[in-house]
This record gives structure tokens, sequence and C-alpha cells, in this order.
């Protein structure tokens, strides 16, 4: 069976077209680090006048609307500009991975006309990241049981609490200038209770705060991962009621349209899994795999991580095709967390102690991202929800759970069901 995509003569053409500006847009030299928290300030400013470039073009979003800041392009096209970055080794999630884009689809389905003028527009073009302001130290998996209260003021609203793990963003490589700086703060979609009195998923609010927001304390967090994470402090921020998604009691409705796309139901025109596809580059090119044992290992793992790519893109073409998901997303989340840990695994037996030598070490090989993927797999299996609440999703989603649940709305049902 064939699984690779014909592209069109129109197609092709506009690969040639994304090709050629990106040669003209990508400096030489430009040195994207494995571990995002060494990313020298210089880069960081570069690659933030490169969001916006492919903004202004309507590449960094390409499917979104083009009223709204987007591309207005099809699938076909995304996946060719990702396609191209990833050859330019500037990969468009590594565009956006210090800037959370899951208030993207929440803003598309319940903002109004003015918030998607007023947000949206920035956030598509490039011109303004966002920080998920979700789990707190006593409520993730459980984010119906969060503390952060909003208190109605007149025609604003009151927020103290505190976030934990808010981010993605990089760090920089001197330790002074860990805290984050107006490059770094655009919006806070954050969660917290509006009616303490009213039921549990009715009584809270979904609130868009600008990152320069008096009273807003960000502390940056020395964690496994690879990359910049923060607790954010929410000492009576002071936010107007246009700020609010949906209803003022509606937050937890609009929060399962952003989970729906974190947890996978968006789906991802995914390539092939970069830290595996570069070990077996650098063994082919220099002393190889003699073992048949571990050439199983390493053609197994290979395999693993074709399957997830394969869910992956499923869900992006159901997603592109408007049509009503149920477990799908949850399905494809549940598979790739357990897929890259047991890819992890498969490293560390091929290739021993080397996979845990870090980018200062003399012997270390492809430059470190060996060691780095084996922190992120293990961290990652957490955030977006954790594997036992993909479990959980998936079989309430089937219906073989003692609660029963939909898929919330995204913006493909969204337009699929205006079109109806």
């Amino acid at each position: 069976m064939d699984f690779e995509y014909r592209y069109t003569a129109e197609q092709q053409a506009f690969r040639q077209e994304v090709r050629s500006w990106l040669d003209d847009n990508i400096p030489t030299g430009v040195r994207w680090p494995n571990d995002a928290k060494n990313m020298p300030h210089e880069t960081w400013q570069w690659v933030k006048t490169f969001r916006e470039q492919l903004g202004a073009k309507g590449w960094l979003h390409a499917t979104y609307p083009k009223e709204y800041g987007g591309g207005g392009l099809s699938a076909e096209h995304d996946v060719v500009i990702q396609e191209e970055l990833e050859k330019q080794d500037i990969p468009i999630d590594g565009l956006k991975f210090h800037d959370n884009q899951n208030d993207l689809p929440a803003l598309m389905v319940w903002g109004t006309d003015e918030q998607k003028e007023n947000f949206l527009v920035s956030r598509l073009r490039g011109e303004k990241i966002a920080w998920q302001l979700f789990t707190e130290p006593g409520a993730g998996s459980d984010l119906a049981s969060l503390k952060t209260r909003a208190v109605k003021d007149g025609d604003d609203w009151v927020i103290t609490g505190e976030k934990v793990f808010v981010g993605g963003d990089s760090g920089y490589a001197d330790p002074d200038t860990k805290t984050p700086d107006e490059l770094q703060m655009g919006y806070l979609f954050c969660l917290a209770i509006t009616d303490p009195n009213a039921p549990r998923h009715r009584n809270m609010g979904y609130f868009y705060i600008p990152g320069e927001t008096p009273g807003i304390t960000a502390q940056t967090l020395d964690l496994l991962v690879g990359h910049g994470k923060r607790q954010i402090y929410l000492d009576n921020v002071r936010v107007s009621s246009d700020n609010v998604i949906g209803g003022e009691t509606q937050g937890w409705q609009v929060t399962q349209t952003t989970l729906e796309i974190e947890h996978g139901g968006g789906g991802g025109a995914t390539q092939r899994e970069r830290t595996l596809s570069k070990v077996i580059n650098h063994l082919r090119e220099n002393e190889g795999v003699h073992d048949d044992h571990l050439k199983q290992i390493l053609m197994d793992a290979y395999i693993d991580t074709e399957q997830v790519r394969l869910f992956g893109m499923r869900n992006y073409w159901m997603y592109d095709t408007k049509q009503e998901m149920t477990y799908h997303g949850s399905q494809f989340a549940l598979l790739r967390k357990e897929s890259a840990l047991r890819v992890a695994d498969a490293i560390r037996e091929v290739c021993n102690l080397s996979s845990l030598l870090d980018f200062r070490d003399g012997k270390v090989a492809i430059e470190g991202e060996m060691e780095l993927h084996q922190r992120e797999t293990l961290a990652a299996a957490h955030p977006g929800g954790t594997i036992e609440v993909q479990k959980v999703i998936v079989a309430r989603r089937l219906g073989v759970s003692r609660t029963k649940e939909r898929a919330a709305p995204t913006p493909a049902t969204m337009v699929a069901s205006s079109d109806a």
C-alpha cells in the first residue's frame, strides 16, 4: 500500500515559491539549538522577526481564514510549507514552541467578531504570542478543581491565583535574563472560577489577559524539559469584561475546544520522527549496527513512529474535511506519548550511555539531541493530558465508560455545521 501523497503541478509550483522565499529570508548560519533553554538572545529575536514575516504572508497559520490573519490556504499547501521549513531545519513547530496556539481554535469558535479582530488577527500574523494558564499546583489532570478566582468589579474582573508549568517558550543562554520580557509575554489565556456557588463545569470563565497587565509575576522554573516553563502569580489582575471569551460561566465549555486540539483532534501533517531519523543516519554513516537484535530494535522503533505519523495524518485529514471526531484526538495523543517512551528506550538500548551525553560533552553525537530526547519524552507523557487521562477520554468517547461524552466543537465542525 502506498501512503505517500502525490502533489499536483500547482502544489509543486507553490513549493518552489515557498522554497525560493525561504532561501531569501533565512540567513546562512542560523543555528537552531536542540535545547531551547540554550537559545541565544539574538536567535530568539530573529525567530520573532521571521515568525512575523511568515505571518504577514499567511504562512504561519496557513489554513485559517484570510480575514483573520491566516493564509486561507488548503491543507496541502500547509503541508508544503511545513515540509520546506523542515528541510531548512527551521521546523514550524519550532517557530511556535515558545508560543502556545491552543487559544486559536477557541477564539475562532467562541470569540465575538470584535474579539477576533482584537486578538485573533495579531495572533495569526505572529505579532503576538500567548501562554496557557490552566494548570495549578493542585489542579492539573482534574482541571475543574482549580482555585484561581475572578471577582466581578463593575465592568471588569479582578483575578487572583497561581498557575504552573506555563510557557513552552525559549529560555536565554544568559542565566541573568530568564525573567520574561516584552518579547515573551503576549497574551495569557486563563481559566478562573467566576461563580463559586454554581455547579461544577458551570462556574468558570475563560479570560484573555494582556501579558503586561499589572499584578502578573512570572518565575522561571528549572525543569527537566528542554524549554522554559514558568510559574505565574496573579495578584488582583484587572481584566475588562470584553476579554472574556464566551459567557462568564462558559469557561469550561470554551476550554474544551482548546483541549480538543491540544489532545490531538486537529492531527498533524507530521514529518518522520526527527531524533530517531538522525540516530539512524548517524549510525549508518559511522560505526553502524552489527548486532541483529539491535537492528530489530531500531526497525521496531521506526515502524512505531511511522504508525504514529499516519494516525496524525488521519486526524489532520479528518479535521480538514470537517468530519466530526470522537475518540480520535485522544487516541492519537495516547499513541504519540507511549510511542515516544518506547523509542527513547530503543535509542538508549542501541546507543548505550552515549545517548545520555549532552551537547557540552566532547564525545557527544548529533549535538546532544539524543540526551534532550531522553528528557523530553519522559516529561511529555504529562502535559496536554496524561496517558491515563487520554485513556479515560477514549473510553468515554467510545461509550465503554460509566460517563459518556462528545467531542467539543472546533473550527472545523463549526464551519461544517454552518454550511449544513
